[in-house]
């Protein structure tokens, strides 16, 4: 059987207005994380669907890649047009792409 294929966006590609998913945990989240970005730790987001933000297509975005890959193909299995940010919030943060945090201080990546 063929692994699915995962649609993959480089984070420096993905765009101004893009709908974006943070699957990271708490912390990671509070330190640094896209403006307007939902956050749903990974493993909570089938038990969040309500929570979801409506995007086509939906950036899911972690720290490498790994764990918004694998969120983005439950989702397509789900019925939502989800696309993977290569390169995580680490590839946003090198591409020099804006960030907020949640707790007074300059963001950056966990």
């Amino acid at each position: 059987m063929m692994p699915q294929q995962i649609p993959t966006v480089p984070a420096a590609d993905v765009p101004q207005d893009a709908v974006v998913l943070d699957v990271r945990e708490d912390e990671e989240w509070t330190a640094g994380h896209v403006a307007g970005a939902t956050h749903i730790p990974m493993g909570q987001v089938p038990s969040r669907l309500d929570e979801i933000p409506e995007g086509d297509p939906l950036y899911v975005m972690c720290r490498g890649g790994g764990r918004s890959a694998r969120v983005a193909v439950w989702l397509n299995q789900n019925g939502y047009d989800a696309v993977n940010v290569g390169g995580g919030m680490g590839a946003w943060d090198a591409a020099g792409r804006d960030m907020v945090s949640e707790n007074g201080r300059p963001p950056y990546v966990v």
